[in-house]
């Protein structure tokens, strides 16, 4: 073990990782000991046990979270010897979906989505098939349905804007929304008490009528129009989180 172990381990500190979500949280912490060189490059990480003990969680989550650091290439696993932190080490990009709880996260979220989907709804005006307007189609009606029996509508909102991403023909554009996940619908991801939190049936049916408007643009094969459209509803969209920020107070 390093000289310099992580703050893990460090004698008499209190476990840091929460109930909610062990394995992120450990995975996070340990991440943040092995770029800032707490753990050093080449450096064994702490044994399993060692990281049960000091963290208050199971092998188990210990085990993912080594898994989490593995597949972000920041260790390697020696069959028999252990975990060592890799000689490259580069910060992993990762968005923390788990920590979006409040408005601001939440807009920053859409402020990085809105440069990805208008171009994606470019693209998508300029080459999806017919197959694929028929799914954008599908998806569209099936949020319609949602909000005629009072559901959120947040899977099919998800639905909607990665079938616009898929039809791009770029994978990496709908692999990029799948990583994000449904936490791209900030109606998903933030719970705040407000008579206007904007999840009535009057918002969603807003926000429905600026997906026709995108869903149309694509289907003219219009790559400006498609592109002018998703701009105007995820600024929209953005607004309205802002000033609902604004009146709770959440700077």
């Amino acid at each position: 073990m390093s000289s310099e172990p992580a703050r893990s381990l460090q004698q008499g500190a209190q476990p840091r990782v929460a109930a909610r979500s062990l394995t992120h949280q450990l995975a996070a912490a340990l991440t943040a000991d092995i770029v800032e060189g707490r753990l050093p490059r080449g450096s064994r990480l702490p044994t399993e046990q060692e990281l049960v003990l000091a963290n208050g969680v199971s092998r188990t989550v210990v085990r993912e979270a080594v898994a989490v650091l593995r597949a972000d290439g920041l260790v390697v696993v020696r069959q028999g010897v252990g975990a060592f932190v890799a000689a490259n080490v580069r910060r992993p990009f990762r968005i923390d979906i788990e920590g979006l709880q409040s408005l601001r996260q939440a807009i920053e979220v859409m402020e990085l989505r809105t440069g990805i989907e208008v171009e994606a709804a470019g693209l998508a005006a300029e080459r999806a098939t017919a197959a694929q307007i028929r799914q954008m189609v599908h998806a569209c009606e099936a949020i319609d349905i949602a909000i005629d029996r009072d559901e959120t509508a947040i899977d099919e909102d998800f639905a909607f804007h990665v079938s616009i991403a898929e039809a791009t023909g770029n994978p990496q554009f709908p692999r990029f929304l799948q990583y994000l996940g449904r936490a791209i619908i900030p109606r998903r991801t933030v719970h705040v008490s407000s008579p206007n939190m904007p999840n009535s049936r009057a918002y969603l049916k807003t926000f429905q009528r600026e997906h026709r408007n995108i869903l149309g643009a694509i289907r003219a094969g219009s790559p400006a129009q498609s592109r002018a459209a998703m701009r105007r509803h995820l600024l929209n969209s953005r607004k309205r989180y802002k000033k609902l920020a604004a009146e709770i107070g959440e700077q």
